[in-house]
Order: C-alpha cells, then structure tokens, then sequence
C-alpha cells in the first residue's frame, strides 16, 4: 500500500512544480515596430524555453532541476529585454 501513496505523492508534487513553471512562462511583451532587435530576442527566448519544456517532456524527468532553473532564466531575461526596450524609450 505505500507505493500507491507515494505514486500519488509524485503526481501531486509534479503537478505543483509544472504549475509553477508555467506561471513564470515568458511573455513576448516589446513592440517590434519600435524595439526589432529586443523583440526578435524575445522571440528566440521563446522559443529556446520552448525547447526546453519539449526536452522536458521527452525524458519525462526534472533533469536535476536545471531545466525548470534555465526556464526561469528565460523568463527573467524577458522581463530584463522589456525593461530594456522601456529605458530606450526614455532617449
């Protein structure tokens, strides 16, 4: 009877960990008519996070937690790209 409880255990904590991750998805969130450049690196940011949740889902394992580490990466270097974009704005 343990194995089923820790099955379940897994599931659950598996569920939380990809909710969380996809609450920190990136956004594509730069005017590419004013900022071609930033937004265009948005957009490979995109699509490497995408990459990465593809990998994910393929070996069906956390990888050692660097996977879900370099998502959030992605999505900070996001916001760090609109930030960017808004402090050119100023000039």
């Amino acid at each position: 009877m343990k194995f089923p409880a820790f099955a379940v255990a897994t599931a659950v904590i598996a569920g939380l960990a990809a909710t969380a991750v996809a609450a920190a998805e990136p956004v594509q969130n730069v005017d590419p008519s004013r900022h071609g450049n930033i937004a265009r690196a948005q957009e490979l940011s995109r699509q490497a996070y995408d990459a990465l949740t593809a990998a994910q889902n393929a070996n069906e394992v956390d990888m050692g937690g660097h996977a879900a580490n370099a998502k959030s990466l992605h999505a900070q270097a996001k916001q760090e790209m609109k930030l960017a974009a808004l402090a050119a704005n100023k000039h």
